[in-house]
């Protein structure tokens, strides 16, 4: 499978499960929040349109303005291969991680590590998230790793783990210790030694960009997902070499203890 045109087709055509024709999103839903960490300078402001599918959901962040709210009470109890077909793309990848978390929900995956974040503040969570997520890179020392999404604890997880930052990002230019962020991946994606992406690749059409080049050089490529978590699962030993996947809901919304699943595909596959 060479990208995610290529999954959706098959998704289509029933060879996940279920044919998405016969399935009903029960609901549609929009989130939007932001968020200071203590210590930090930079706002995080996110947006999130969810799908229910079942006993799972999917979810895909999105720029601000590119998706109406109204679209959540038209999309609401529409079949999936509908959504999966029409509307944005934010909806068509929270549909199509919706159908995939459905069909194989993470909590059941059997090479999934469960890895529990503690209950507390939100410094807390992120910075507990975020070491989990570096804990997935296996890089030497001084090793240029590649960040496509920045936030500034992963920023610094990578940093305790050895790993030289190079940083993009369309809506940061700098980290909170003044760190340049270039808005051009490619060249992140032609220097580095390994790279670690956000989930936001799928939702605004480079994650196709980001796997084809890992797999040219031969890097790794490590996806840190609440967009399209399940998504993301189906490229590992694909171009994708370990997952941080976090379904809905996200850590942000809880101070409680929360689970996020971490996959890594095995050295010699």
């Amino acid at each position: 499978m060479k990208n995610t045109d290529e999954l959706l087709a098959a998704v289509l055509a029933g060879e996940h499960g279920p044919r998405p024709a016969d399935l009903v999103a029960t609901s549609v839903f929009w989130a939007h929040h932001g968020t200071r960490l203590a210590g930090g300078d930079t706002t995080y402001l996110n947006q999130y349109l969810l799908v229910r599918l079942g006993d799972s959901f999917g979810g895909c962040a999105f720029e601000a303005g590119e998706v109406d709210p109204s679209l959540c009470r038209d999309a609401s109890g529409t079949p999936v291969d509908t959504l999966l077909c029409e509307g944005p793309r934010p909806l068509r990848i929270a549909a199509l991680d919706a159908y995939l978390s459905s069909v194989r929900p993470h909590r059941e995956a059997t090479e999934a590590e469960p890895v529990t974040l503690p209950a507390g503040t939100p410094e807390t969570r992120a910075l507990a998230r975020d070491a989990a997520v570096a804990g997935l890179l296996d890089i030497d020392t001084g090793a240029q790793v590649g960040l496509i999404g920045v936030v500034n604890p992963l920023v610094a997880a990578i940093r305790k783990r050895g790993g030289t930052p190079l940083l993009c990002d369309f809506n940061l230019r700098t980290t909170q210790w003044g760190d340049p962020v270039t808005d051009d991946m490619h060249e992140v994606l032609d220097a580095a030694d390994a790279v670690v992406a956000t989930g936001m690749t799928l939702s605004n059409g480079s994650f196709d960009t980001v796997l084809g080049r890992c797999r040219e050089r031969g890097v790794p490529l490590v996806v840190y997902a609440q967009t399209g978590s399940a998504v993301a699962r189906a490229f590992l030993g694909q171009g994708v070499t370990a997952l941080s996947a976090e379904p809905f809901p996200f850590s942000q919304f809880s101070a409680e203890p929360t689970t996020l699943y971490r996959y890594r595909v095995a050295a010699d596959a």
